[in-house]
């Protein structure tokens, strides 16, 4: 089962607390709403709970052995259009992703290079995303927005360490 975070900063608060809860999604709004009483003033009870429920998102993987990153370097100036066309590629692909997070980069160094480093649970994941049509579509719209060809770099994963 997927982990569940909620995170203070993302509700509505005059506090300003910072409090991120992960688990289990019962163990989350059930801390979460223990939290809200305790520290916020809330009043525990099933609209409460509706809320927090409602807040939850997925929690961020931890990278591990055996997951497999795809890099991508290109160079663009038009990093707006790029940005809009992978929120087009979210919605289209949906569940289906198995990508399971992303970072893009421009690099200081060489003004209009990008670097965007893409994590899969393996490299049969990673096929298996490339061959969506929604990864085709953006793959084809990237091509018309990058000067040159888009470097591609494959890498299993052989040691992580989170700090």
């Amino acid at each position: 089962m997927t982990r569940k975070i909620v995170d203070c900063r993302e509700m509505p608060s005059e506090s300003g607390c910072t409090l991120t809860l992960t688990g289990e999604a019962d163990e989350v709004v059930d801390a979460a709403a223990r939290h809200a009483v305790a520290v916020h003033g809330h009043t525990d009870g099933a609209e409460l709970r509706d809320l927090i429920h409602g807040g939850l998102r997925d929690a961020p993987y931890d990278t591990a052995p055996g997951a497999f990153l795809q890099v991508l370097e290109f160079r663009t100036d038009r990093l707006d259009e790029f940005d809009a066309a992978v929120e087009e590629w979210l919605r289209e692909i949906g569940a289906e992703r198995t990508a399971r997070w992303f970072v893009l980069g421009t690099d200081r160094d060489r003004p209009g290079t990008c670097v965007e480093v893409v994590e899969f649970p393996s490299y049969e994941d990673a096929m298996t995303n490339s061959k969506h049509p929604a990864t085709a579509t953006i793959a084809e719209r990237m091509s018309a927005m990058v000067d040159g060809e888009v470097t591609f770099r494959n890498l299993d994963v052989v040691r992580a360490q989170m700090s």
